[in-house]
């Protein structure tokens, strides 16, 4: 590649509002899909493994578009924008289908697509900021993206709030203001690529690498890539691995149990009582909102400490912060007070959404930025595979099926994800 220019703020910022839609499209998935599965019909342990879709689709797509991205390039769209473009089309259509579920299953299989969409268009994002950007400029690239996970999700639950305050009744099989909510996201989803693509022109390769692009291999050669790019990987990956394990089987138990956790404790209802629930629904809309708000006004100001302190020691305290929340959380009947907790989830997520990259950038060969973030998501599919699969059985067999006794074994994985990530020794540090 051609020595990468040092890029200004606006910049970076452009490069990354495409990160905006997406990420508004996971707020609806964290916070939306669930009370649509109860609203059909789910039971609660029914609801891990309807959310199998998230998991999967990212375990397989995320690495292969990885992988195909990294032997791309097309002298118009570039090396990643054409999968951005690839993924928000996907993504907004489903969203505009989603609303017209009329059944559990239709729903179940709308999420799979939508699923496919969002990680389409994510995975190469990761890569990009490594593409485009000088080590010494890397943090604020992935805390962008951090910052705008906070305001797409803040947007997608607030409108989870303020929707059914006026898009009142059913419609079909479901209440009104989910057509808003979910028409929405498709608006954003859409637009916010086109406006990255717009902005954005990708470094292009040397002559070099063109040739190596160019060459032809099988239809195999990404998942060849994928399984050669494990055997290689750097220690510092595996050891972030095990961070991850708990840290997102921990947030699959809240996102999955949020709302029926603070139905039960602050309106003493379940989702059968439609009129209770659906306020439940609508208050933890603004709640989760919240924490959105609390990630992206923090955001920046963890480069500042991972640059002082180290990425390691800022993503360890940010999880302690996470998990005091999350068992603090559904012991609140003052729904007022649920603001206060989850604000400790809110600057966990803000670290989660790009610390953990700063770990592990410095050891990934630039010709595989592509097919390694791909396996760092990975990392995050495959204990949410293990999550849908196994979570059901436990929140019915040990946890009486309260989802608030879910939102207290999440806090407790997060302690356990902040004791691993104090073992992560990293070969090489970053010049942050």
């Amino acid at each position: 590649m051609l020595k990468k220019p040092k890029l200004s703020f606006w910049q970076i910022l452009n490069m990354n509002v495409g990160f905006f839609g997406i990420q508004y499209s996971f707020g609806l998935q964290q916070s939306a899909v669930t009370p649509i599965y109860d609203f059909l019909g789910a039971s609660p342990d029914q609801i891990p493994i309807l959310h199998l879709a998230g998991p999967v689709t990212g375990l397989l797509v995320q690495p292969i578009i990885g992988a195909l991205s990294d032997k791309t390039w097309n002298p118009k769209l570039g090396r990643r924008k054409p999968f951005f473009l690839i993924g928000a089309i996907l993504c907004s259509l489903t969203l505009i289908a989603f609303p017209f579920s009329s059944s559990l299953w239709m729903a179940a299989g709308l999420l799979w697509i939508l699923d496919a969409g969002n990680n389409t268009a994510m995975e190469p994002y990761r890569a990009l900021i490594a593409d485009q950007l000088e080590e010494e400029q890397q943090p604020l690239g992935f805390q962008m993206q951090s910052f705008f996970t906070g305001l797409g999700q803040v947007l997608a639950n607030v409108s989870l709030f303020v929707f059914p305050l006026i898009f009142i009744g059913i419609t079909g099989a479901l209440p009104t203001w989910v057509y808003a909510s979910f028409f929405l996201g498709a608006i954003c989803s859409i637009g916010s690529i086109l406006w990255s693509m717009s902005k954005t022109k990708e470094i292009p390769p040397t002559e070099k690498e063109l040739i190596k692009i160019r060459e032809k291999g099988s239809v195999l050669e990404p998942l060849i890539e994928i399984f050669s790019a494990i055997k290689d990987m750097p220690k510092v990956m595996w050891q972030l691995a095990l961070v991850y394990l708990f840290q997102w089987y921990a947030l699959f138990c809240y996102w999955q149990n949020s709302s029926k956790s603070v139905a039960l404790s602050v309106w003493n209802a379940t989702p059968e009582n439609t009129q209770a629930y659906s306020e439940a629904v609508s208050w933890t809309g603004l709640v989760n909102g919240w924490y959105n708000v609390v990630t992206f006004l923090i955001a920046f100001a963890l480069v500042g400490f991972a640059k002082k302190y180290s990425a390691k020691k800022v993503h360890a305290v940010c999880l302690i912060i996470a998990a005091i929340g999350f068992l603090s959380f559904p012991h609140i009947e003052n729904k007022n007070l649920l603001f206060f907790a989850i604000t400790g989830f809110g600057i966990g997520w803000a670290s989660m959404m790009g610390i953990p990259y700063l770990m592990v950038v410095a050891d990934i060969p630039k010709e595989r930025y592509g097919v390694y973030m791909g396996i760092i998501n990975m990392m995050i599919v495959i204990p949410m595979i293990i999550q849908t699969l196994s979570f059901g059985y436990i929140l019915k067999t040990f946890l009486n099926n309260d989802p608030r006794n879910a939102i207290t074994f999440a806090g407790v994985l997060l302690l356990i994800a902040t004791i691993c990530t104090l073992f992560i020794k990293q070969k090489k540090q970053p010049q942050l």
